[in-house]
């Protein structure tokens, strides 16, 4: 990534391979400064760019980011068409992007009730960073949870009505492998913004053993010493994953 280390002590600190974010907070942001609710997602959607370089910048592998929701249809037509108007610039603009800080960037999510155009944005972007190793981004656009375990369920009884899969090869595994996010680990970490404390139906089978940090800020005020700030929480956490 091009932005220089602020300075910070990251011998001392243990920094998380994946992290996850609600990206929380663009509306209520643009409110209180009295403009339109698209405009908190524009300034959202700069925070997230920054935020790509902060995360790579203090060594995290993976970040996952929660954009676009299977329940976010629901919003008025203009916040919606103004999310994909928004979504589109980013797709090509991120193509560069992801060249310039050696950026791979996969979608998640069921991409086949977006317009044509997008999903063909998302096959390029994807086929452009595939080959680069420096942060992984993903992206969840049109992704539920419930809805990402309904498509892979599905899948596997499709399978085994022709024959093909055995009720004994399902196991915690097989079913991880058949989700949207099977080329990645789990995530260590969950960050949400805004002050809301719910899951909102995001990443529900990968989040299982995962720390959770919430905050008040606001996504567009989120910055590189707030994920500081998460990363200092995570470090102060005892992972036991089940065992004593």
């Amino acid at each position: 990534m091009a932005k220089k280390s602020e300075e910070v002590d990251l011998s001392e600190l243990k920094i998380p391979q994946h992290v996850a974010i609600i990206m929380d907070g663009n509306g209520r942001w643009a409110k209180k400064r009295m403009l339109p609710r698209n405009m908190g997602h524009r300034a959202g959607a700069k925070t997230m760019e920054d935020i790509c370089e902060d995360a790579w910048d203090l060594g995290i592998k993976y970040l996952t980011l929660y954009a676009f929701s299977t329940e976010n249809w629901k919003r008025s037509e203009e916040e919606v068409s103004g999310i994909m108007d928004l979504l589109r610039k980013y797709l090509v603009d991120c193509i560069e992007r992801s060249a310039k800080n050696n950026m791979r960037v996969r979608i998640i999510g069921d991409r086949t009730a977006l317009a044509p155009d997008i999903q063909e944005k998302i096959v390029n972007l994807e086929e452009a960073s595939k080959g680069y190793t420096g942060l992984n981004l993903t992206i969840a656009i049109n992704y539920g949870g419930r809805d990402e375990l309904r498509r892979a369920v599905r899948g596997m009884v499709e399978e085994a009505s022709r024959g093909e899969l055995d009720a004994d090869k399902v196991t915690e595994d097989f079913i991880s492998s058949r989700l949207d996010t099977r080329e990645l680990p789990d995530p260590d970490l969950l960050i949400r913004t805004s002050g809301e404390e719910r899951l909102s139906n995001y990443l529900i089978w990968q989040l299982a053993y995962t720390e959770f940090y919430f905050t008040d800020c606001l996504w567009p005020d989120f910055d590189k010493k707030e994920l500081i700030k998460a990363v200092r929480y995570f470090n102060g956490r005892d992972r036991r994953f089940g065992g004593v």
